[in-house]
């Protein structure tokens, strides 16, 4: 069972009430925390790709290149690449090069993404939205696979014999499939025997259970062993010395940054009636005491299946960075340690049914 971290890097009011946080320092501080995620730990830290004035991280692989080299033992990922609207040669250059400075542990988290900027900024039609998730996941696969690639698609000029540079430390670049809970992306993962990132962001976590069952289902069509291939959570969260201090603190960036994202689409206010709602056994937040977390961390593996749990936070711009230090500590130091001990002895008394 790993754990880690994802982030999108905002850039939002502190707490939505103080000053807006620059790029810049928004990016440094993130190198600060996935450095300590490193020192404290955890397994693996993502940065999702984004391209709005809220969004610091419309690079990722440049941060991920900035940590890699002052971390040592943290696998580095995107969270995610917005594939559609990206070049899979340059995208597979850039990750190559993360993993050269980490030597060997950069991953690509592909995705369509939750957001459409990119698409009209790099000059794109939303109305290929599908078919330029697939023929760009499909280069990028043959170039994960083959040094010289010869491909030809529908919306970039086709490669013919030509080498794609530097490749990677590891044997193959890992490249993973992100999800908001789209049936077609699950089963698409599972055919083409690609690891599996589920966002798992309200309702209840074990409603995806199904989803992650259709997964193994496809890979197992496709010809390929389901039990080999991890699935990861990416969910909201923050954890604090105790279940009460780890609310308060959270909701306020928590907070404004729903109530803007639902202003634009159409979703209704975002309360503290809901989001304690949310915090509790049931619910998509992982927001608490070590032990709450590790708690819901531990159900989640049971019950649907997730080998890979990443909290992102925070969500929004917290006013004091040191809380999201503190929280990167606790979930490495205290967090992480309860949750590997007692998967380790459920798996060894052979996984009894919950």
């Amino acid at each position: 069972m790993e754990i880690g971290i994802s982030t999108f890097v905002e850039t939002t009011p502190a707490d939505g009430t103080g000053p807006t946080i620059s790029h810049a320092e928004r990016i440094r501080q993130v190198v600060e925390e996935i450095v300590l995620a490193d020192q404290v730990g955890l397994d693996v830290f993502g940065v999702g790709e984004h391209h709005r004035i809220d969004y610091a991280a419309s690079a990722p692989a440049v941060i991920l290149a900035a940590a890699a080299a002052r971390t040592e033992k943290i696998r580095l990922t995107s969270a995610v690449t917005v594939l559609s609207s990206a070049d899979p040669v340059r995208v597979f250059q850039d990750f190559s090069t993360v993993d050269a400075i980490s030597n060997g542990r950069a991953e690509i988290m592909a995705g369509r993404g939750s957001f459409i900027e990119s698409f009209p900024l790099f000059g794109y039609d939303l109305n290929d939205y599908d078919d330029l998730f697939d023929e760009k996941l499909e280069l990028l696969l043959k170039i994960q696979q083959s040094e010289i690639v010869d491909w030809k698609g529908g919306h970039r000029p086709a490669i013919k014999g030509r080498g794609v540079y530097p490749r990677p430390v590891q044997e193959k670049l890992p490249v993973w499939i992100g999800s908001g809970g789209n049936q077609e992306s699950v089963v698409r993962a599972g055919l083409l025997n690609l690891p599996l990132v589920l966002a798992i962001i309200g309702g209840r976590p074990s409603q995806f259970a199904p989803l992650v069952d259709l997964y193994k289902r496809a890979a197992e069509h496709g010809g390929n062993d389901a039990s080999l291939l991890p699935v990861a959570s990416h969910s909201h969260g923050f954890v604090g010395e105790t279940d009460d201090e780890a609310a308060d603190k959270f909701f306020p960036s928590m907070r404004y940054a729903m109530t803007v994202l639902g202003k634009e689409r159409g979703w209704g206010p975002y309360t503290r009636q809901g989001y304690d709602a949310l915090r509790g056994p049931e619910g998509a937040l992982y927001v608490g005491s070590p032990e709450t977390v590790a708690k819901k961390i531990i159900d989640l593996r049971k019950k649907v299946g997730i080998t890979r749990f990443m909290l992102h936070t925070p969500v929004g711009t917290m006013g004091n960075h040191e809380d999201v230090m503190r929280s990167v500590e606790l979930l490495g130091t205290k967090v992480a340690p309860i949750v590997r001990e007692e998967i380790a002895a459920w798996e060894a008394a052979g996984q009894p049914a919950e």
